[in-house]
């Protein structure tokens, strides 16, 4: 029986190079895959070659990239019906609507093919992204991906937000760019939000 699966973790952990790990180990089977990612995060959108707006990328730190259906501008649906997919891989699940989450699930459901989401589980603030929260209502397995606090030993579960060197702990809840993010552990989370929520006051 398919599963809808959430693999969530903290900024720079690896979560896009996981997909395309299993994309590849998908395909080298000879199965056929469908990629999503979320057109909210358009680092990568101009650097496709293909003139197709519903085109996007995704993309990893060390150079691996594959191009990527962005899940906002097609009929999910309807690309399931066309390509018959094994599995359905979606990077920067975190940006997506109820809405969205809830196609997937249906597809899970009703033609009974895996969707694999892949992304943050909580922000810079320490709460829930829309998606993030939907998937952790409906996803019949949750995984994290684990990776190390930036000041630790520790195990990163939180994202720091800089501006400049400095620590931010409220704003917009979306602002891309990896150099404004570290992972850090929830330890030395509240403890920076501490000091610098005293020093701002």
């Amino acid at each position: 029986m398919a599963q809808l699966t959430f693999i969530y973790s903290t900024m720079k952990s690896g979560k896009s190079l996981d997909l395309l790990k299993t994309d590849h180990a998908y395909r080298e089977r000879g199965y056929q895959t469908l990629r999503f990612t979320s057109e909210v995060d358009k680092r990568y959108q101009s650097a496709t070659k293909t003139k197709d707006s519903r085109i996007g990328k995704i993309s990893t730190r060390i150079g691996l990239e594959s191009e990527a259906w962005l899940i906002e501008r097609v009929n999910i649906e309807e690309l399931v019906d066309i390509h018959q997919p094994h599995c359905i891989l979606v990077d920067e699940a975190q940006f997506l609507t109820e809405e969205i989450i809830l196609s997937l699930v249906s597809i899970v459901d009703i033609n009974n093919i895996p969707v694999i989401c892949y992304g943050l589980k909580n922000d810079f603030r320490g709460t829930l992204f829309p998606g993030s929260q939907a998937l952790l209502i409906y996803a019949d397995t949750l995984k994290e991906i684990e990776t190390v606090c930036e000041y630790c030993t520790n195990k990163a579960s939180m994202n720091l937000r800089f501006s400049g060197d400095r620590p931010v702990f409220t704003g917009s809840q979306i602002l891309l760019g990896d150099s404004a993010y570290k992972p850090v552990c929830r330890k030395c989370y509240l403890s920076m939000k501490h000091v610098y929520l005293d020093i701002s006051k």
